[in-house]
C-alpha cells in the first residue's frame, strides 16, 4: 500500500531513518497527532487506487516513532477512515491509534536495548514508521536468559518466538485456547522443549482424551487402567471416601465409620507384619512389610492413622464392618455398616477398579508404584501419560488428587534431586472456580503446588478451553500464559484482568487470531507477544491433533472389543 504524508521536511526524515540503502525506501507512515501518555494517535493517508500489501496498516502489527537516539515501540489496536467517503482516485486520510510498549535506546557506544515504559514522550509531529527487523528482534530478546525457540513472531517469521524454559516452569504456565486452535501441539512441543533443557525433569501428564502417549513415543511411558498401579491404601481417607460413595458427600457418620475401619485395618496389618518378622526375622529381611518412613502407632494413638500411606487389606476391613455390626453396645447405624459393607464389596468386586485392588497387597511400599509413575529411573523416558479416560468418571478427581500430592511429596523429599511436571489437560475439571462443583482434596493439593512447588522444584501447567471456568487462584499463579484463540467474551475477560496494562490492547483481537497463534505474555518472555507455534512433525503430534489433520482413519473396532471395554473387562 502506498502511504502519503504531506510535510515539508518528509523526504529529509525518511533519509534521516533510513539508516542503510537495503531498507524499504517508504517506511514513513505517518506523523503523531495525539499522545494520552501510554496511546498515541498516529496520521497518515492511502491511495484510494493502491492494492493492498505486506506492509499495509493491520491491527497487531509493530511501529516505532522516531525520537532520535529513542525510538518508541507502539502497538497497533485500532484504526479508522477520518471521512466517511472513500476516494478511489486521491488520497484518504486515516488515523491509527497505537499502544505504547516501551522503547529501543542506543547506547553512546553504539549498541541498542529495549526497555519496557516510557521515558521520553513523542511531541506532536513526531515521525511513525514501520519497525526495523533487528529492533522487532530486540523487543523480544530475552537478553542474558536461556531461551529456546517455539515459533516465530506473527509480523515476521524470519525472528524466531523464544521462550525461557527454567522462568516459565519455575513459576508455572498456562495454554489457553478453545477446542480445535492448537492447544494439544503447543503443549506437545512446550515438553519436548522442556524435557531437552531440564535432563532431571520428570513430567506427568493428566490426559483425559487419551491423546498425548502419540505425541511422546519416544520419550514417554502410557499408563492406564489395564497397566496401572494405585493400591487403594495410598489414598488419604477424604479420596477414598470420594471413591466409596461415588463422588457424593459422606454423611458424618459414613465418615466417622470408614476412618476407624481404615485406621483398624491397616493397625491389623502392622499386628500380623510384626508377628511375621518375630517368626521368621531373616525372611522378612529380605522382604520389607513396610515403608521405612511411613508413621507407626504409638503408645500414646494405639492404632496407625487412616491417612497414612501403609498397606492394609481390604478383607480385613470387612472384617471389622462385621465386628461393628455384632457389637452389644453400637456405636454406629447397623444400616449405615451394612451400607459401606456392600459399597466396599462392590468396589472390590468391579473390574473397572482392579488398578486400585486387583494387585494392591501384592504391592507392600510406596516405591514401585512411585517408581513407575514418576518414571525412577527415566531409561530415557521421563514423561508419563496418566490416561484418565480408561477410569470410571466417578474416581477421576480422587486419582488426580492422588497424583498432584504424590508429586508434590516427592520434590519436596528429593530436595532438589528431582523436579515434577504435572500437566493438568482440562484443568478446569479439577479445580473449577465454584468449589461446589470441584472435589475439595485435588483443588487443595494443586493448589499446594500453585503456591508452594517452585521452593521443591514442582511446577503447574495448566490447559484448559474455558479460563472462565477455572479457579482465577490457579490461574493467577501461572505467571506465563500462552492465550490462544478465545471467543468467548468472559474468558477473554480472564485473560485481560492477568495481561499487564501496558499491552492490554493486545487481547482486543485475541478471538480472531488464527490456528496455532498465541499471545505469549509474562515471566518465560521477554514481553508481550504475538507468535505462531513450530509445526511439529506428524509422529510428534497428539492422537487428537493428528485426527484434525487428516490422518489416515483408524480401522472400525469389533462390537464385542467395545462392548468390553464399556464394561471395563479389556
Amino acid at each position: 500500500m502506498q502511504l502519503a504524508v504531506k510535510s515539508n521536511n518528509f523526504e529529509q526524515d525518511i533519509a534521516q531513518d533510513r539508516r542503510d540503502s537495503s531498507q524499504v525506501a517508504e517506511r514513513a507512515l505517518g506523523r503523531v497527532i495525539s499522545c494520552d501518555g501510554s496511546r498515541a494517535t498516529i496520521a497518515s493517508a492511502v491511495s484510494g487506487a493502491s492494492r493492498l500489501g505486506p506492509d499495509a496498516w493491520t491491527i497487531g502489527k509493530l511501529i516505532s516513532v522516531n525520537l532520535g537516539h529513542t525510538r518508541l515501540v507502539g502497538l497497533v489496536y485500532q484504526m479508522r477512515a477520518v471521512k466517511s467517503a472513500w476516494d478511489e482516485a486521491g488520497d484518504n486520510a486515516i488515523h491509527i491509534d497505537v499502544e505504547l510498549l516501551g522503547e529501543v535506546v542506543e547506547a553512546q557506544g553504539g549498541g541498542t536495548r529495549f526497555q519496557s515504559g516510557i521515558s521520553t514522550y513523542p511531541p506532536i509531529g513526531t515521525l511513525a514508521h514501520r519497525i526495523r527487523a533487528g529492533d522487532l528482534a530486540l523487543v523480544h530478546d530475552l537478553g542474558a536468559r536461556q531461551g529456546v525457540t517455539i515459533g516465530a513472531l506473527t509480523q515476521d517469521a524470519g525472528i524466531p518466538a523464544t521462550v525461557c524454559i527454567e522462568d516459565m516452569l519455575a513459576r508455572h504456565f498456562a495454554i489457553l485456547g478453545t477446542t480445535g486452535v492448537g492447544k494439544s501441539s503447543a503443549v506437545a512441543l512446550l515438553l519436548r522443549r522442556a524435557i531437552a533443557v531440564k535432563p532431571k525433569l520428570r513430567v506427568l501428564i493428566l490426559d483425559p482424551h487419551n491423546e498425548y502417549a502419540h505425541a511422546f513415543p519416544d520419550k514417554s511411558v502410557s499408563m492406564e487402567a489395564d497397566t496401572l498401579d494405585l493400591p487403594f491404601w495410598m489414598f488419604r481417607l477424604d479420596e477414598f471416601a470420594d471413591v466409596v460413595f461415588r463422588g457424593r458427600p459422606a454423611m458424618e457418620d459414613e465418615t466417622d465409620i470408614l476412618r476407624e475401619v481404615v485406621a483398624s485395618a491397616r493397625s491389623r496389618y502392622r499386628a500380623a507384619a510384626s508377628h511375621d518378622l518375630a517368626r521368621d526375622l531373616g525372611a522378612s529381611l529380605l522382604k520389607r512389610p513396610l515403608d521405612a518412613n511411613a508413621p507407626r502407632p504409638t503408645a500414646e494413638t494405639g492404632a496407625a492413622s487412616a491417612d497414612a500411606p501403609t498397606p492394609y487389606r481390604m478383607k480385613d476391613a470387612l472384617a471389622i464392618i462385621d465386628e461393628l455390626i455384632g457389637l452389644h453396645e453400637i456405636r454406629y447405624p447397623r444400616g449405615a455398616l451394612r451400607s459401606l459393607r456392600v459399597r466396599l464389596e462392590a468396589l472390590y468386586g468391579d473390574p473397572r477398579y482392579h488398578f486400585m485392588f486387583a494387585r494392591a497387597n501384592m504391592i507392600e511400599t510406596m516405591a514401585p508404584v512411585v517408581g513407575q509413575i514418576f518414571r525412577l529411573p527415566h531409561h530415557g523416558r521421563p514423561i508419563s501419560v496418566f490416561q484418565l479416560a480408561g477410569l470410571p468418571s466417578e474416581v477421576v478427581n480422587a486419582v488426580a488428587s492422588v497424583l498432584a500430592r504424590l508429586a508434590f511429596d516427592l520434590a519436596m523429599a528429593s530436595q532438589g534431586g528431582y523436579e515434577v511436571l504435572v500437566l493438568c489437560e482440562e484443568a478446569h475439571r479439577y479445580v473449577p472456580s465454584d468449589p461446589a462443583l470441584g472435589f475439595a482434596p485435588t483443588r487443595q493439593a494443586i493448589a499446594r503446588i500453585a503456591k508452594e512447588g517452585r521452593k521443591y522444584g514442582c511446577y503447574l501447567g495448566v490447559v484448559t478451553q474455558r479460563p472462565g471456568e477455572l479457579d482465577s487462584t490457579i490461574l493467577s499463579q501461572c505467571s506465563t500464559i500462552f492465550a490462544m484463540r478465545l471467543a468467548n467474551e468472559r474468558d477473554q475477560q480472564i485473560i485481560r484482568s492477568a495481561i499487564a496494562d501496558a499491552s492490554a490492547s493486545t487481547i482486543a483481537f485475541l478471538s480472531s487470531i488464527g490456528n496455532r497463534e498465541a499471545i505469549a505474555f509474562g515471566e518465560g518472555v521477554a514481553t508481550t507477544m504475538r507468535m505462531r507455534f513450530a509445526e511439529l512433525q506428524p509422529h510428534e503430534l497428539p492422537e487428537m491433533a493428528l485426527a484434525h489433520g487428516g490422518a489416515a482413519p483408524r480401522g472400525e473396532p469389533l462390537l464385542e472389543e467395545m462392548i468390553r471395554r464399556m464394561r471395563g473387562t479389556s
